[in-house]
């Protein structure tokens, strides 16, 4: 499969071999890359090819999909990982690099990186090992809780939350509503930063336009229910109520703003 990557005013061109589900050819290494929603369905396509010895690194939106990864196939050896490297499709198979950022890989509970780490981190610039990867994961998710959808009702860039006024202050909201709901989850320097964090990611990614916000503007489905639906259901189990997330939640899945 050809593949071409701009970075830095440079085109490389790849040739990629391709295994698919047809195939007899087990893996031992799989990176999920997918959307949320089509993770599970992603896996469940090659589980006929996976063994007890392969490895499944998620670098998907949102918190759970390994969770029920584990309980589908118990046997599987699921990483998860997050980054902030910035990436966008021209055309099938033609991408460009829009950003540089830190990419982080990790296993809850796994103080140490598997002897596969290595080779995988080599081509990309800051790739770490965490060894608290499910903070990671919570405080992207909850950056994602904030930014994604109000520039998906709004229709604006991320930098357009912090210059208009009225969208100020709904971030400003927002972050209290899920600062509560993190603190509630035992997440207490990610609840105390992440006004910090927010504003930070919102001017670093002033010209952006969030994947959902494009995928409401392309009719497609949106990832909500792994992002802000997660952080309900979360606040539900504390009996928060969530009054402004919940109001997101059902804006976005019923595409009325």
């Amino acid at each position: 499969m050809p593949l071409t990557i701009d970075c830095d005013g440079i085109r490389r061109e790849y040739q990629l071999p391709v295994v698919t589900p047809d195939t007899r050819q087990p893996i031992s290494h799989l990176l999920v890359t997918t959307k949320a929603y089509d993770a599970c369905y992603a896996v469940e396509s090659v589980a006929h090819l996976l063994s007890a010895d392969s490895t499944v690194v998620l670098m998907v939106n949102g918190i759970g999909i390994a969770e029920q990864l584990g309980k589908d196939w118990p046997h599987l050896n699921i990483f998860c990982g997050t980054t902030t490297e910035g990436a966008c499709c021209l055309a099938p198979q033609h991408i460009q690099h829009t950003g540089r950022g830190k990419t982080c890989i990790g296993k809850q509970g796994k103080k140490k990186p598997p002897p596969w780490f290595d080779q995988w981190s080599d081509p990309i610039d800051t790739c770490l090992w965490d060894s608290d990867i499910e903070a990671a994961l919570w405080s992207k998710m909850a950056i994602n809780c904030i930014i994604n959808p109000l520039t998906a009702v709004h229709r604006c860039t991320n930098g357009e939350l912090g210059q208009r006024q009225e969208l100020r202050e709904q971030v400003a909201t927002l972050c209290q509503e899920v600062s509560q709901i993190t603190r509630a989850a035992g997440f207490e320097s990610i609840a105390t930063a992440l006004p910090q964090r927010v504003a930070d990611v919102i001017a670093a990614t002033a010209r952006n336009r969030s994947s959902m916000l494009q995928d409401i503007e392309s009719d497609r489905r949106t990832e909500i229910d792994y992002i802000t639906g997660f952080l309900v259901r979360i606040a539900d189990q504390y009996g928060i109520d969530a009054a402004q997330n919940r109001l997101l939640l059902n804006s976005i899945k019923s595409n009325v703003f």
